[in-house]
């Protein structure tokens, strides 16, 4: 690997100068990865995590920086370890060994060169790219082979609310390109024997309090571009005020049991039953893991 990169990894094409350990870009990350908690995860959706659990990597830094994160401390506080190629393909089988269903890269975008080669050869188990959805189509098909499952979100169908919220307006237009290309890749979702995803996509949209048009724009999307049964759609209720969202008034509250009924009423007539609804109770803060660098 060089010694720089002006990169171009992501959507944002900063063109920044990035070593190995430090960067000057959006992610504000060097180009090998930094590990803030390596382990067993039980809460994802349940053909991922299983009884075994996934075995989530969670990388520090990210491409979009969106206002309410539940996870800020490693997206933008920058917490964790920089580690070598070979250490995280030894995490990767060192998770293997405890059981994982399957290794899961949770915010693994800015980093999707070297996490690359830390997965060639391709790994016994799926392995999942568990990202915001802000992927460029270029960095995508670098992946094509090695990622058997993609969790993407889209957190947007308005580039009102992704300006404002996540500083990317073109997020929308974006994430659609970057799911189309990720169901290319995989085709229809496909379980093993045990109901465990051996491949596909499961696209996520977490609901944002007094942003239902935003929701119904990203179900419009699912229902117009992929027949039923094709990819799963997880409907997420677990937003609770993080990082910036108190300084946006509309953020600064959960959802409510109106607007989240509102939000599955709107799914179910579109004819997605393919997936995931959460319950009110899963907006928690205990379900964020410690980022203790356990397993790192």
């Amino acid at each position: 690997m060089c010694d720089k990169k002006y990169c171009d990894i992501c959507p944002r094409k900063c063109k920044a100068e990035r070593n190995e350990s430090d960067g000057s870009g959006f992610c504000g990350e060097g180009m090998l990865p930094k590990v803030a908690r390596a382990g067993l995860h039980m809460w994802e959706e349940p053909c991922i995590s299983g009884e075994r659990g996934s075995g989530a990597v969670f990388f520090s830094g990210c491409n979009l920086g969106c206002v309410y994160c539940q996870n800020s401390d490693i997206s933008s506080g920058h917490f964790g370890k920089t580690v070598s190629v070979e250490r995280l393909r030894k995490i990767f089988f060192e998770l293997i060994e405890k059981g994982a269903h399957n290794i899961n890269l949770v915010t693994p975008t800015h980093f999707a060169d070297t996490i690359t080669e830390a997965l060639d050869p391709v790994l016994p188990v799926p392995v999942v790219w568990n990202c915001g959805g802000y992927e460029s189509i270029e960095t995508l098909k670098k992946l094509d082979g090695k990622i058997q499952i993609y969790l993407p979100d889209m957190k947007y169908s308005l580039s009102e609310a992704s300006k404002k919220y996540s500083f990317a307006p073109d997020y929308p237009d974006v994430s659609k390109r970057a799911v189309l290309e990720m169901y290319r890749q995989t085709g229809d979702v496909e379980f093993d024997s045990d109901g465990m995803l051996k491949k596909g996509v499961i696209i996520r949209h977490l609901v944002l309090p007094g942003n239902l048009e935003n929701t119904f724009g990203v179900i419009d999307f699912v229902k117009e571009n992929f027949k039923k049964g094709s990819v799963l759609f997880s409907l997420m209720s677990q937003y609770f005020p993080a990082g910036r969202a108190s300084e946006y008034p509309e953020l600064s509250r959960r959802l409510t049991e109106e607007e989240y009924s509102k939000a599955e009423e709107y799914l179910f007539d579109a004819g997605i039953d393919d997936g995931f609804v959460q319950e009110l109770s899963s907006a928690a803060e205990e379900y964020v893991p410690p980022f203790d660098l356990t397993g790192v």
